[in-house]
């Protein structure tokens, strides 16, 4: 008898890659909706968050379909959430795209800002640095992502804690490091497109569905 594939819901929020995303996540085993529906986004195995644009604009969409609320709720329960690019920046305290200050989600603390580069956004593949620890990078840490962005969280503030799994925080670097993705719990986020990545972004997305 075979297994059910894990139902994934993308949130439509009006700002994102989304097609592309759904096919790269149906790709990697799992069942995917697009859709902002309370009951769905809550019930179903896993929600991706996926961002294209500025991080006011993503945020707009989010509150318009109650997202914040959505998504503290799944992580509140421990259901898995993973957020893409400006996906990945909301989750963030605030951000400082064009000169001014962007409440975040404030799943995290720090500031998504402009990064210190001679050529910016940052387009293209590159490398990052992934933890020996890290479920999303198994057997997939020395291939390279595709980014375009150029605004990124540059440190991770939450200090280690004894008796509690330590994050798993990712690096890359352009023009300065900054956090390429995180996996906290059931909170995981890619500042990179895995959508867009080649084998090695589909490879990524199927780890993260079978933690599911």
């Amino acid at each position: 008898m075979t297994a059910a594939r894990p139902r994934v819901v993308l949130l439509d929020h009006g700002l994102g890659n989304v097609h592309s995303a759904a096919k790269a996540i149906e790709a990697g085993g799992a069942d995917v909706t697009l859709t902002a529906d309370r009951r769905q986004v809550l019930e179903a195995d896993g929600l991706v968050v996926p961002g294209v644009g500025s991080m006011a604009a993503v945020m707009a969409g989010i509150d318009a379909v109650h997202g914040g609320e959505l998504i503290g709720r799944r992580l509140a329960g421990g259901r898995p959430v993973l957020g893409i690019c400006v996906g990945m920046q909301v989750l963030f305290a605030s951000g400082e795209e064009g000169g001014g200050d962007v409440a975040g989600l404030d799943e995290w603390p720090g500031v998504v800002r402009r990064l210190d580069a001679p050529v910016l956004p940052h387009m293209g593949w590159a490398e990052v640095e992934a933890p020996e620890a890290s479920t999303l990078f198994a057997g997939i840490r020395d291939e390279r992502f595709y980014f375009v962005h150029s605004y990124a969280a540059t440190e991770w503030l939450i200090d280690p804690h004894p008796r509690i799994r330590q994050p798993q925080v990712t690096w890359a670097e352009h023009g300065e490091r900054f956090i390429a993705a995180v996996e906290n719990g059931p909170l995981s986020a890619t500042q990179f497109h895995p959508e867009k990545s080649g084998e090695a972004g589909l490879r990524l997305l199927g780890n993260w569905v079978r933690s599911l």
